[in-house]
């Protein structure tokens, strides 16, 4: 795994060989020039060692992952990688920063001749010593690895054989192993029985160790006889498809003598033609179990013939896009086990000789929690289960299973087959992949993950690179949803847009990933007094969950701390901030949202590396003049924080791509409950900005924002109206925007009239009087509209069939003071794509209608502080898909109408009650 700290040091030389220093040097410093030039030639040749090194670390053999020396070898690579990575950081700080995202360097102004002479000999010094180091570490690994990869690998541990073992294991599970699986079983048994002729695709996805292949196992048994012909076969991600095409045709003709022989001397054409001849006119069942790629599949299928006969292909995969191979309706998702059938499953593997599979009372508190570690999944129950199994019943000794779980699943040879299934997942992920899995470990168990600041945060620690025309988030957002896709992370949450909102780990593997982490050397994480993981070895990366003792000095002196991480909230801080902008001049991430900061240090200035700051719910009032030097800067979070005015220096992070400095300042109920920050003059300088939440609306800095040509996202307070034009001016020079919201400085005398095109917007938040007919342009101004807020508006027409007109809406919000009339009404046909509608706070509001045929895709209905309205709309019981209903800030009669209502039996709704 070392090949991923590889690819992060080869990234950052790149960045400070590109357009060198050298070529930038003016006549005031020729004399270095020279001297510049032979530094980036050693750093070239080492970047061009490192890169051959990297590739084939992800060539080799992943048997040979196992062997202690190679492990050392490896130990050796990561620290020469480390190594290079601060000479790196020495130089840029030393000769140059980096003047734009192309890369270029310049000298610093100012830059003392004798100091600079010796830094540079110092570096270049340093990287000479790196280049020994390197000629040392592949002597070493053709002396001795050698020796090792050309001997006796009976000892090894191969990771493939061993899933392939335990896909046939899971083949002969008896039918009392099988506990929570009916209903999937039924649905596949009804999929292989139908009555369609034509040959369907059936593919079964979920995580390893879901069992997905002891499902098909136990459906292939029971029904392949009703086929003409059947055949199970294994793939892996190092198949061979000559390997694969002769055990399919030995599968099938396994009861007729001399196949085997026969095609052991053909090739892959004769192999093809053989099987599609046998199988053209016959009703077949064929499992291709464990699939990796959708290329696998591509491989065999032109062979496994699309007849009409009812044939049947099943395939098993890890993989979403393998999975959408299946015919129409054919997929099946394995989730998690519930916890009653996780119970039942542990009770079958732990009690096998216990009347009923009883476990003994005084065991059931242990028992429940050990079971809830294994959230739900399968192999891990199994496993478990049965180390208890050979285990005394005794509390004592359930106890210290229960306590050393962790560290049995990592080293106990009873998890074998757990860790192998898990790790085959992670082996096979693609390096620029494995360090944004890797970083995910080093939060806590369960943890929620939100997808725009974890892609923040893999963009500042350099994980993401260049692809085509996307910007570096999008690139970031396909990772993540890859990770998704391949079950290596879990989907929680999606929005309404069907984006990935919120996301975790599953617990067993979030266990084996910080295995993997802490002999990666990717990071440290801190919690309660113990680190895991060794903060001189792994000090690159620190994430604090919970601190019970005083941990500054152990890491504030550690020269190569790159990133920290704060989650827990009462870590101190007055000291801590300070300490690191003095010690830890090589940071890059510094995310200490939450803690209770009130003064940011001038030093802050000196981290000319940093590319994170996170300084969210904090109680700073000010930024130090020293922030305009924080040249490589990506994101600042200052939400919910003091600071009202940003210093003028701020202009100059030319490099920030995303602001956040808004702040509540009123209750939400309350008109402006939000406000921004007032940015100096020079905003249009920041033309990489793409988040900017929230302006505080100026004349000049409003004339300026139509420089910002690559803002997603602009939040905008205390409008006035007389900004409305040149507002709407700079607006429609932003061609990629897809989230606005725009605050009126004023409820009654202000009026937001924004005429302006925008074409990909996608997201439209207005609090404010808007003039007559205002809604009559979104139609045409706003084509991929997804989601309205209306707030405040004044609105006394019926807005409905204006924005009716918005067919790709799918939420929709009509708030506070936005519309002064009695009724609304849905007409058939009306928002045919909206899922979420909320209507709060419209006093006049007495009744509702809703026409058959209308908001037929709705999912979510909010009613809130309606006090008009005194009965319950009969027509709600025409929103069939409806899935959450909530009734809020009602009175106690209206509640009795509701439980009264013959529309609303047997539906389930919520409901709070006025103060």
């Amino acid at each position: 795994m070392a090949e991923i700290v590889l690819l992060l040091v080869i990234e950052k030389i790149g960045v400070a060989l590109a357009n060198g220093a050298a070529n930038q040097a003016c006549a005031e410093f020729c004399k270095y020039a020279t001297r510049l030039t032979e530094l980036q030639a050693s750093m070239g040749r080492v970047m061009r060692e490192l890169r051959v090194m990297h590739d084939v670390l992800c060539q080799m053999d992943i048997r040979k992952r196992n062997h202690q020396a190679f492990e050392s070898w490896l130990d050796g690579v990561r620290k020469v990688a480390h190594d290079m990575e601060d000479m790196v950081d020495e130089y840029l700080y030393r000769v140059g920063r980096e003047h734009d995202i192309g890369c270029c360097f310049y000298l610093k102004k100012g830059f003392r001749k004798p100091r600079s002479l010796l830094s540079l000999n110092q570096i270049a010094s340093g990287v000479k010593e790196i280049e020994k180091d390197l000629a040392h570490l592949s002597e070493t690994k053709n002396r001795w690895i050698s020796m090792i990869n050309n001997g006796d690998t009976s000892s090894s541990i191969y990771i493939v054989q061993r899933s392939q073992e335990l896909a046939n294991i899971s083949r002969t599970l008896d039918e009392e192993d099988l506990v929570g699986v009916d209903e999937n079983r039924e649905k596949l048994e009804q999929w292989l029985g139908g009555d369609n002729g034509e040959r369907s695709v059936i593919t079964l996805l979920g995580m390893g160790g879901l069992g997905k292949t002891v499902l098909a196992a136990n459906v292939y048994k029971k029904e392949r006889e009703k086929f003409h012909c059947h055949a199970w076969v294994s793939i892996s991600q190092t198949y061979s498809i000559e390997d694969v095409l002769r055990n399919i045709i030995k599968e099938l003709f396994k009861d007729k003598a001399g196949v085997s022989s026969d095609t052991a001397a053909m090739d892959i054409t004769c192999l093809q033609e053989t099987l599609k001849r046998f199988l053209e006119k016959k009703k077949y069942l064929i499992i291709l179990d464990d699939v990796w790629t959708p290329e696998a599949f591509y491989d065999f299928s032109r062979t496994l013939v699309c007849n009409v006969k009812g044939s049947r292909l099943i395939i098993t995969t890890r993989q979403r896009d393998v999975a959408a191979l299946a015919s129409q309706g054919h997929m099946l998702t394995l989730e998690a086990l519930p916890e009653d059938e996780a119970w039942d499953l542990f009770c079958k593997k732990s009690f096998p000789r216990e009347m009923n599979h009883e476990c003994p009372e005084e065991l059931k508190l242990l028992s429940k929690e050990i079971v809830s570690k294994c959230k739900g999944l399968p192999l891990a129950i199994v496993s478990v289960g049965s180390l208890l199994y050979v285990r005394e019943k005794t509390v004592e000794e359930w106890k210290r299973i229960h306590d050393q779980l962790s560290w049995e699943i990592i080293n106990n040879s009873r998890f074998d087959h757990v860790r192998n299934v898990l790790h085959l997942s992670f082996i096979y992920l693609p390096t620029y992949l494995k360090s944004c899995f890797l970083y995910c470990s080093l939060f806590p168990e369960d943890y929620l993950f939100h997808r725009k600041k974890l892609v923040r945060l893999w963009l500042a620690e350099g994980f993401i690179v260049e692809k085509g025309s996307s910007t570096l988030e999008e690139v970031a957002e396909g990772y993540l949803k890859e990770l998704v896709n391949r079950n290596m992370l879990q989907l929680v949450r999606m929005n309404s847009f069907g984006r990935i909102k919120r996301f975790k780990m599953h617990d067993i593997i979030h266990e084996l990933a910080v295995d993997l982490c802490q002999k990666d050397c990717s990071g440290v994480k801190y919690e309660e007094n113990k680190c895991v993981g060794s903060l001189q070895k792994d000090g690159r990366r620190l994430v604090v969950h919970n601190l019970k003792k005083d941990i500054q000095q152990s890491f504030c002196s550690i020269h190569g701390v790159r990133t920290l991480i704060a989650l827990d909230k009462s870590m101190p801080s007055s000291i801590l901030l300070p300490q690191l902008s003095e010690k830890s001049r090589y940071m890059t991430v510094l995310e200490l949202s939450g803690l209770p900061i009130e003064k940011i240090p001038d030093s802050i200035g000196d981290l000319f590396n940093l590319r994170h700051l996170g300084l969210r719910n904090s109680k700073v009032k000010l930024l130090p003049k020293s922030i305009e030097k924080l040249s490589n800067l990506l994101t600042l979070d200052l939400c919910i924080t003091d600071i009202q005015e940003l210093p003028g220096g701020i202009v100059k992070l030319k490099k920030l791509r995303h602001l956040f400095a808004e702040k509540n300042t009123l209750p939400p109920s309350d008109f402006g409950f939000c406000s921004g920050v007032r940015i100096p003059i020079g905003l249009g300088n920041l033309t990489n900005l793409q988040t900017l939440q929230a302006l505080e609306a100026q004349d000049e800095s409003i004339r300026q924002l139509g420089e910002l040509r690559q803002l997603r996202s602009l939040r905008i307070w205390n409008v006035k109206g007389i900004y409305c034009g040149h507002l709407s001016e700079s607006l429609a020079q932003m061609p990629f925007l897809t989230y606005l919201y725009v605050g009126a400085s004023d409820e009654k005398n202000e009026v937001l009239q924004l005429n302006v095109v925008l074409p990909n917007l996608q997201k439209l938040r207005l609090t404010g009087r808007l003039p007559e007919g205002a809604l009559l342009g979104l139609q045409a101004a706003m084509q991929k509209l997804y989601s309205l807020h209306l707030c405040w508006s004044q609105l006394r027409e019926d807005p409905l069939p204006c924005l009716s007109r918005l067919a790709n809406l799918i939420a929709l919000s009509i708030g506070t003071g936005a519309y002064s009339g009695e009724e609304f009404a849905f007409l058939a046909g009306w928002f045919p794509k909206l899922k979420n509608l909320r209507l709060r706070s419209l006093p006049n509001l007495k009744r509702l209608e809703i026409k058959q045929g209308a908001l037929v895709t709705l999912e979510s209905f909010t009613l809130g502080n309606l006090n008009s309205m005194t009965e319950v709309p009969p027509s709600l019981a025409v929103l069939a898909p409806l899935q959450y209903l909530a009734f809020n800030e009602i009175t106690q009669e209206f509640l009795t109408l509701l439980r009264q209502c013959p529309g609303l039996v047997g539906r389930q709704w919520r409901h709070t009650l006025r103060d």
